[in-house]
């Protein structure tokens, strides 16, 4: 019986935290093996400057804000290079102040992806991007057509991609977030990185699933119209990553336990049925014991919450437990979609178990 695709997460998946210089410094990755990252989520732990988003394909210093709709832009002296292990920092101040303790969130991919979709027939258009197949994940870039098209793009995972979260670059426009258990048909829903909003029903998807080698597009003016595109693909991956659901029973003490088959290092959560609650991000760095109650919010610039609240949680050897009465995490019948990736599997390859937090 295999466990665990993945015996060493921390190739494909870090989290590091910094303390700003207001200069020049590279930063290198914790993990025993080097990392060379291709996107890479800075957020201050302790200011209310915006979420930065960066990514190899776009290239270094090109910036996208999860908390908002603007375009892609270009931020002078933030990140400047992706390194072997780590990143490189200029002077600017939403990455690298004096006043800020940071946090980044590090994938690799690192293969380089080109598709032809005339020659290769995969796709109705052409894309390009770095693809990490071990690990489920692909960055994908292409030119969009014209408002009112609906079309194909290959992602180059060779697997069903279980989430993807896309954005216009040049126009301002929403986030875009595809996860398969959103609803019962989530092909015809989508969700909004950048708001509280819940689940709408539109055809983002062009009403239908993603396959192993491409995902649709439909016919939504909230695509930039002959602009580029990118998105960040992922499958799951067992032992290392986990794209699920839950429901909530409000109950702080007995809170609804997750299964993912490893210990989380990383977890995004939101209520996609109802209401209008916050994306919330944890990780297994930031406070670094349970109960964890030190989370960030996607959808806004807010500095991440340090004093005990209703969305705590437990990160548990093989999944985690909501310890929260909160609708941000834990309503009463409420469903919640969770993207999560792995500090270590629950049971190696070789059958040795992790150990609890």
């Amino acid at each position: 019986m295999a466990y665990t695709d993945i015996d060493n997460p921390e190739l494909y998946f870090q989290t590091k935290l910094y303390t700003g210089n207001g200069g020049t410094q590279s930063i290198t990755l914790d993990g025993s093996e080097n990392m060379r990252p291709d996107w890479v989520w800075i957020k201050p732990r302790n200011g209310s400057d915006g979420h930065v988003l960066i990514d190899s394909v776009r290239g270094a210093l090109k910036r996208l804000r999860s908390e908002g709709t603007n375009a892609e832009d270009t931020l002078s002296n933030s990140l400047t290079s992706f390194d072997n292990n780590g990143f490189t920092l200029g002077n600017a101040g939403e990455v690298n102040s004096s006043s800020y303790n940071l946090v980044s969130w590090n994938w690799a991919a690192g293969t380089s992806f080109s598709n032809d979709a005339s020659a290769t027939s995969v796709g109705s258009v052409d894309s390009t991007g770095s693809i990490n197949t071990t690990a489920g994940f692909s960055i994908i870039s292409w030119t969009s057509l014209a408002s009112g098209s609906n079309y194909t793009i290959a992602h180059g995972l060779g697997a069903v991609p279980a989430v993807i979260i896309m954005k216009g670059r040049h126009e301002a426009n929403s986030w875009q977030v595809y996860h398969h258990k959103n609803t019962s048909a989530p092909e015809t829903d989508y969700l909004d990185l950048s708001t509280t909003d819940a689940t709408a029903d539109y055809p983002v998807w062009n009403d239908t699933a993603p396959t192993s080698s491409v995902f649709s597009l439909g016919t939504w003016s909230g695509f930039d119209d002959g602009g580029t595109m990118i998105a960040y693909c992922f499958a799951e991956k067992k032992g290392y990553s986990k794209f699920g659901s839950y429901v909530g029973n409000a109950n702080a003490d007995y809170g609804t336990f997750v299964y993912t088959g490893f210990k989380p290092a990383w977890l995004l959560i939101k209520r996609s049925d109802g209401g209008t609650d916050n994306w919330n991000l944890y990780d297994n760095k930031r406070l670094g014991y349970n109960t964890n109650y030190s989370f960030l919010i996607p959808n806004e610039t807010n500095a991440e919450n340090t004093t005990t609240s209703t969305a705590n949680l437990d990160i548990l050897s093989n999944g985690f437990k909501i310890r929260g009465s909160t609708g941000h995490t834990n309503t009463s019948g409420g469903t919640y979609i969770y993207m999560a990736f792995a500090e270590s599997p629950f049971v190696s390859s070789k059958g040795i178990p992790t150990t609890a937090r």
